[in-house]
């Protein structure tokens, strides 16, 4: 990859999701290295380390486009922590309004700036909820539903807290009723002052995250379908942010922080060792 060095880049985090965000408007990385590119810069203590790689663009029809990778260079159609992060960053930096648009592979993204942090996302119609077919982990049986939020996720109720996420999740994960593509997976229990907690297995991160905006979403839905709770919801993830899931005729909504944590550059060196 030929790359003007040094590459000015941003890490954001959402509810402990974690992003390298980069203005990408000129852009000077080939769409054809862009998943290489994701996956070395995403490296953890080798690299800037990151749970995906956000590269805002022009976009035609809104305020900008993005494209987004997951930290192992896989694209992804939607996320709803790193939206936040995006908006926000659009925000600060003078791309767009408190209102804003934006295009991503799984289309046109509404957010809305509240304050220093907080923003709220419209998030895409969800769509394919059904209950899938009974599951053994580790001889225990559990049904998955199944809802697509922009992504595909896999919902779980269980003691969330106890579960086994990196194990079962990968196993839910490459499921054969979930398809070649498999699904994201979410763990759900529900909270005594009926919020729920999530633990999330985010495909294409191949690992427990502390966050997954889509599978926040996406575990809330299914609950409210399931008859567990009532939109709003407060959802917390396994880092101990909470979030708010509500809905109404527009749409589906998902509110959180969006946190700047530093502005760095990058330089070659951080590419030149693939292990």
């Amino acid at each position: 990859m030929d790359l003007p060095f040094p590459i000015a880049f941003t890490k954001m985090s959402g509810a402990g999701n974690d992003f390298v965000v980069l203005d990408h408007r000129l852009r000077y990385i080939a769409v054809a290295h862009q998943p290489e590119f994701a996956r070395l810069i995403c490296r953890r203590r080798f690299s800037a380390g990151a749970d995906g790689l956000v590269l805002l663009e022009d976009g035609a029809g809104a305020d900008f486009g993005w494209h987004f990778y997951n930290s192992d260079g896989s694209r992804a159609e939607m996320c709803g922590n790193a939206a936040r992060c995006a908006a926000r960053f659009a925000h600060v930096r003078g791309l767009a309004g408190r209102d804003m648009s934006f295009v991503t592979d799984a289309g046109i993204i509404e957010a809305h700036i509240e304050n220093d942090m907080q923003v709220s996302v419209k998030m895409t119609e969800p769509a394919g909820f059904c209950q899938g077919a009974e599951i053994l982990l580790d001889e225990q049986p559990v049904t998955p539903y199944f809802i697509n939020t922009g992504v595909p996720h896999a919902v779980i109720f269980t003691e969330a807290e106890q579960a086994p996420v990196t194990r079962w999740g990968a196993l839910v994960r490459h499921h054969h009723q979930f398809g070649a593509a498999g699904t994201n997976v979410n763990f759900v229990a529900r909270g005594d002052d009926d919020s729920l907690f999530v633990r999330t297995y985010e495909r294409g991160v191949e690992a427990e995250t502390m966050a997954c905006g889509t599978g926040i979403v996406a575990a809330a839905l299914v609950a409210e379908r399931c008859g567990m709770v009532r939109l709003p919801v407060a959802v917390q993830s396994a880092g101990g942010s909470r979030l708010e899931v509500s809905a109404d005729t527009g749409g589906v909504f998902l509110r959180g922080e969006a946190r700047f944590i530093y502005d760095g550059s990058l330089s070659d060196e951080a590419f030149s060792w693939d292990g």
